[in-house]
């Protein structure tokens, strides 16, 4: 898959994550974590097993060998990440939540170094930290160092947990060889359900308590967030690298707010200007700019020697 075609996907792929976090905190408040996670990927399974049977025709035996790794990826990608965010989003706002989540990128960056030695060039660095001094100012209105005077609570360190487990998730599923993209996301996922089934059967749930809003949240949370995102996520992190495509997260943020413009709320200019640091930010992260560099370079040294 070429570059930009990647960097789309994970535009979008934020963009769903983003709703994920306005849907949740509404759903969350009628079902447990648990079975908002355990609902979520049954149901995302419906479609996503046939999509990879038809679309990939897998080849099982490089799924079986890889059991080790999409067992990981479902433990901290599907049940780890899920429940211990929707767990956050019980007890801290989701500013606080977005707030913690733009760590995201530092994380990747560091474990994809460490552990993938992948190299980030000093552009790409810069951008990193625009965008999430972008993030800092939309989360904070523009007082960019109340982030030195926020009281975490318990929600804001399951979000640091939440964190955590991405990047191991992200880390992992660079690991994974011979396995498509779709029937990479489909397999953790079964597993992960597999793993939460007792779980959920000794919590149970009313579903006839639900109300018709949370209904239309867990749908779109299955479609979107459960299927696409999950999908997009895996061929983009295959495309550019965990580092790069962790950069895109600190979207989330801006998404999140242009989506609570879009149900009446206004927008500041905060927001404004903290998004703009957000997209140039990414834009100089994705490593466009370091090409383009390159390229010049290089055209210039050709007119040198053709001299």
């Amino acid at each position: 898959m070429g570059g930009k075609r990647a960097w789309w996907l994970l535009v979008f792929c934020n963009l769903f994550w983003a709703g994920n976090y306005i849907f949740g905190k509404f759903v969350v408040t009628e079902m447990t974590p648990l079975w908002l996670t355990f609902a979520r990927w049954v149901l995302a399974l419906v479609v996503l097993i046939p999509l990879a049977i038809v679309l990939e025709k897998p080849d099982w035996r490089q799924v079986a060998k890889a059991w080790l790794p999409l067992t990981l990826m479902g433990l901290f990608g599907v049940i780890g990440f899920n429940v211990l965010l929707y767990s956050s989003l019980e007890h801290t706002s989701a500013t606080n939540a977005a707030l913690v989540t733009a760590l995201n990128p530092v994380v990747i960056v560091l474990f994809s170094v460490l552990f993938l030695r992948e190299k980030v060039s000093r552009i790409q660095a810069s951008g990193f930290i625009l965008s999430l001094l972008g993030v800092l100012v939309i989360l904070t209105q523009g007082h960019v160092l109340r982030v030195f005077q926020t009281d975490y609570n318990q929600g804001d360190l399951l979000v640091l947990c939440c964190v955590l487990v991405w990047t191991l998730y992200s880390i992992i599923g660079k690991k994974v060889k011979g396995v498509s993209p779709i029937t990479a996301t489909a397999a953790p996922t079964a597993l992960a359900v597999v793993m939460m089934l007792p779980f959920a059967i000794a919590e149970g749930v009313d579903f006839s308590g639900l109300s018709p809003l949370a209904f239309t949240g867990i749908a779109y949370i299955v479609l979107f967030p459960s299927i696409c995102s999950f999908v997009f996520w895996n061929v983009s992190v295959r495309a550019v690298g965990a580092s790069q495509a962790g950069i895109t997260l600190n979207l989330i943020p801006v998404f999140t707010a242009m989506i609570s413009v879009a149900l009446g709320e206004r927008i500041s200019q905060s927001q404004v200007w903290g998004g703009l640091l957000v997209f140039i930010g990414v834009t100089f992260a994705s490593g466009l700019i370091d090409q383009q560099w390159k390229r010049r370079q290089a055209k210039s040294s050709a007119e040198v020697m053709d001299r």
